[in-house]
């Protein structure tokens, strides 16, 4: 382990526990969603509005730390990285909210909740790995088995894809539906993004 003469800014490990303690936020919103009529939609997109506004504020502390600190916990690009991957995460789970509300979509198409028990779990083993950072402990599990996770989120969206355009569905509710599931799709390739930051930071730190 590699020996540091010099005491480091600590605060960046809180910011990075409260980014991913804030995606399991949004991954429960999206859950909700499924259960939700439309009437209840707006209201959900609302409140992941919130919680995408507070994504934001946890990833501008962490760029204002880094700014003023002369020494941080690890390499420089890899925590503008590592908040740059956990923002876009809630990003694309607000945006896959607010879609359903704006095109005013009755009825996901089947394969769509599988989509987001894929993330809700993605997002619950990224809120668990982000205080273990401080450390480095326990890190190699999670990174595998959101990778592993990614891959099945790859399997779920070919199929839903081959589903949309199997003629079930008009030519419109293709594009909309398609623009859904892309952004769900977006949302797990971001969290496999994440956890191979992690990796790299591990390695280096190691």
């Amino acid at each position: 382990m590699r020996i540091r003469l010099t005491p480091r800014e600590t605060s960046f490990y809180d910011m990075f526990a409260a980014a991913g303690a804030n995606l399991v936020t949004g991954s429960k919103l999206l859950l909700e969603l499924l259960g939700a009529d439309v009437a209840a939609r707006s209201e959900i997109a609302d409140r992941m509005r919130a919680a995408e506004h507070a994504g934001d504020e946890h990833t501008h502390a962490i760029f204002h730390q880094l700014n003023s600190s002369f020494i941080t916990p690890f390499d420089r690009e890899d925590i503008y990285s590592l908040a740059s991957s956990l923002d876009d995460i809630m990003d694309f789970m607000e945006e896959a909210v607010d879609l359903v509300v704006l095109y005013g979509i009755d009825t996901l198409p089947k394969g769509v909740e599988q989509q987001i028990e894929v993330l809700a779990r993605a997002a619950e083993l990224t809120a668990a790995a982000m205080p273990n950072l401080r450390t480095m402990d326990n890190l190699t599990e999670y990174w595998i088995e959101v990778n592993r996770l990614e891959n099945q989120a790859d399997q779920i969206h070919r199929k839903l894809l081959a589903h949309l355009f199997d003629g079930s569905f008009d030519a419109i509710e293709v594009l909309k539906l398609k623009q859904v599931v892309d952004v769900l799709e977006e949302a797990a390739d971001a969290f496999e993004h994440v956890a191979n930051t992690v990796e790299t930071i591990a390695v280096k730190e190691s």
